[in-house]
């Protein structure tokens, strides 16, 4: 093999991690490095997302961030606090409930921090559709709800 065929052969190896990496579909180079470079440019508004909501608060005891972004068929709902914060979980989960959202898929940790990940789908007999701003509303006042409870204990 010469040279120059190791060479293509790194390349297109190179070409398709990075397709992997990034969920493309794109068969050609230059939509690979397209696609690559639309998903930089999401995480990096979900990292200032995180930021904004993360850096604002100057409580000493600050409201978890929230992002919500809409998917396809439901959304994509992330909740991220710097503390534990116990019974949370269970108030944002019956603000699905109240909203008809059925969680389809959710990773969550509870140890030295608060982090949810959830994938909410609408109920099918729901006849009226929901979007982003209602759902990230009811997920900010399940957590005023809850820290306002939680101020009483």
């Amino acid at each position: 093999m010469s040279s120059g065929d190791r060479k293509k052969a790194v390349l297109y190896h190179q070409l398709q991690q990075l397709r992997a990496a990034t969920n493309s579909n794109a068969l050609n180079k230059a939509s690979i490095i397209v696609d690559a470079s639309n998903y930089i440019k999401e995480l990096k508004q979900k990292v200032d997302t995180l930021r904004q909501g993360v850096g604002t608060s100057t409580t000493p005891n600050p409201s978890p961030a929230v992002t919500v972004e809409t998917l396809e068929r439901g959304f994509l709902i992330n909740v991220l606090s710097d503390k534990n914060s116990p019974g949370l979980l269970v108030s944002i989960l019956e603000a699905f409930e109240e909203l008809g959202l059925d969680v389809l898929d959710a990773r969550v940790s509870c140890s030295d921090t608060f982090q949810l990940e959830a994938v909410g789908g609408e109920n099918q007999g729901q006849a009226d559709s929901i979007d982003a701003h209602v759902v990230k509303q009811a997920v900010l006042q399940a957590i005023q709800n809850w820290s306002q409870s939680s101020e009483q204990d």
